[in-house]
Order: C-alpha cells, then structure tokens, then sequence
C-alpha cells in the first residue's frame, strides 16, 4: 500500500471511529457530519469522498461491528477441535456473539437501535472491508455440511435473528423478562425447534 493509499485508510477509519463515539454517546438523530468532520481533524468535502452520507456511514458501520462480532465468534468455534452437530455450531456463534453484545451496552444500543433485515443481508453477502469475513459464505457452507437438507434456509436465519436480537437485547439491558442467564436456556431449545422446523423430511 502506497503512502497515497495509506493516508486515505487513516482518515477512512477516523470518520468511522469518530461517528461511531458520537452514535453512541450523542445518539445517530442528534449527530450531524459537521460534528463528525471537526472532531475528525478533515474536511467535509473528504468525508464525502468516502460516504454518501450520515446513513451511509452508519450503515457501514453496522456492517463492520456486525462482522467483526460474527469474526470473533467463528474464530472461538474453529479453537474447538470436537466435531459438533450443525444446531450446536449455530448455537455456539450465537451464544458468543450473545456474550459479546453482554459486555458492551453501547454496541448493542448501536446495533439493536439501526439494524434492519435489508442492512444485515447486506453485511451477509457484502463485508465492508478486506479485514471481514463473509457471513453469509460461512453461513451457507454449513448447511451444505450439514447430514440433512433444509427448507428455506434464510427465512431460517431470519427467524433465529430476529428471535435473538429481540430477546436479548430486553434481557441484557433490563433484565426483562428475566436475566440473560435465565433466558440462554428457553432462547437456544426455541432456536432448535426452529432449525428442525426447518428440516426438509
């Protein structure tokens, strides 16, 4: 990478690191890409050389936080040398990105608060940087390694994701209807029943 190439990648990831300190302090509504440039140290003229706009810039975001959250948990599962069925590799990446999210209120404000199903498909089929993985590439590929065949696989995933984020989000921030711990249980065997629901017979 050329000094030119590296120069951009700075200010790329300042603009990100600096609107990601405002959404979650001031809140996406109350911030404005003249906050974002001056505490960034550029022009706004540069940040539009990068983003389209404010939507655009969280949208990204969400991308990479989402990614990098689905990273650690692939990785954690690789570490496992045991061979383990298909609901409990789902389960585990689940379980961590749970415990990820637990230790870190503000990134689950961020997401919960602006992750939509066509933003998250996107983060599924299209990482936002070289530094991601690919999802939906992961996601896909244990299936096909899977010992049975499945019926609409991504209404699957959508179902477990939506069921997740709603869940959680309640337990881990308010303990409602019960603490996180209390919940992992009923929300992994509902997680079960869904993935054999989807089950071609």
């Amino acid at each position: 990478m050329g000094k030119i190439e590296k120069n951009k990648a700075i200010k790329e990831k300042s603009l990100l690191k600096t609107a990601f300190e405002f959404f979650t302090t001031k809140g996406f509504n109350k911030t404005s890409v003249s906050d974002i440039v001056n505490k960034a140290g550029v022009a706004k003229g540069t940040f539009y050389l990068y983003f389209k706009d404010k939507y655009d810039i969280r949208n990204r975001l969400i991308s990479h936080k989402s990614t990098l959250l689905f990273r650690n948990a692939v990785s954690a599962l690789e570490s496992e040398s045991e061979n383990i069925s298909f609901e409990d590799k789902i389960i585990k990446i689940i379980d961590n990105i749970v415990n990820q999210l637990n230790e870190n209120h503000s990134l689950l404000n961020f997401i919960s608060k602006n992750l939509s199903w066509g933003v998250f498909k996107s983060v599924l089929t299209s990482p936002p940087s070289d530094e991601d993985i690919n999802f939906s590439d992961i996601y896909y590929e244990m299936i096909e390694n899977a010992p049975y065949h499945f019926k609409d696989p991504e209404i699957m995933l959508f179902m477990i994701i939506e069921l997740v984020s709603s869940t959680c989000y309640s337990a881990i921030l308010h303990s409602e209807p019960c603490s996180l711990e209390k919940l992992k249980p009923h929300l992994y065997n509902t997680i079960r029943l869904i993935i054999e629901n989807h089950k071609e017979k």
